[in-house]
């Protein structure tokens, strides 16, 4: 197998982790999300399910790799498509957020909640330093832009285990929503930055 062909075979395993870790993220979180009537962590399980569409995405476009004229055109499609779904997640995050703060809902306590976030932090990292690599070497910018999606996933975990953890010990309801809020624009940067093409120009 060609280099260029072991990473795209990489790429391709990667995406098919990805997308059954975001299934069983979603399942989890919006179930537990549910149960304890807890706003944060339904919304860190839709987010999930969103973080599919962008694994599919990868998959269409890794399939695609080898056909040398499809290449460049198929790479530009799915790096918009990406873009899309970033842009997506920021809408949400930026609603529930401010829905939460106006209806001062706090998050509950929720044992699997809190271990749901925490396993995201340990995995979602790897999976995008394991993306990365893949995108260098494919020069892929579509799979960089994934890899942000894995990267967001794990700062969304750390926001909803701070704020399940603040407010479960100081009382603080607000810090949940608000982190949330902070992270909304920077989701959106890089949606645009995808959208526009923009994203990991060393990757070129």
């Amino acid at each position: 197998m060609s280099t260029r062909g072991a990473a795209i075979h990489r790429g391709v395993k990667l995406e098919y982790l990805t997308i059954g870790w975001n299934l069983l993220e979603g399942v989890v979180g919006l179930a537990a999300g549910v149960v304890a009537g807890s706003i944060a962590l339904v919304g860190f399980g839709i987010d999930s399910l969103i973080e599919i569409s962008s694994g599919g995405i990868l998959l269409w476009r890794l399939h695609a790799d080898g056909d040398d004229e499809q290449r460049e055109a198929v790479e530009h499609r799915a790096l918009k498509l990406v873009g899309i779904t970033l842009l997506a997640l920021a809408a949400y995050v930026a609603v529930e957020s401010a829905l939460s703060v106006a209806k001062h809902e706090a998050p509950d306590r929720s044992l699997p909640g809190i271990a749901l976030a925490i396993a995201s932090l340990i995995a979602m990292p790897v999976l995008a330093r394991a993306k990365r690599r893949v995108a260098s070497d494919l020069s892929s910018s579509a799979m960089r832009a994934d890899s942000w999606q894995s990267d967001i996933c794990a700062y969304l975990a750390a926001i909803l285990l701070v704020g399940l953890l603040l407010n479960a010990v100081l009382g603080w309801w607000w810090a949940d929503p608000a982190a949330g809020l902070v992270m909304t624009p920077i989701i959106a940067y890089d949606g645009m930055r995808a959208w526009q093409g923009k994203i990991c120009d060393e990757c070129q």
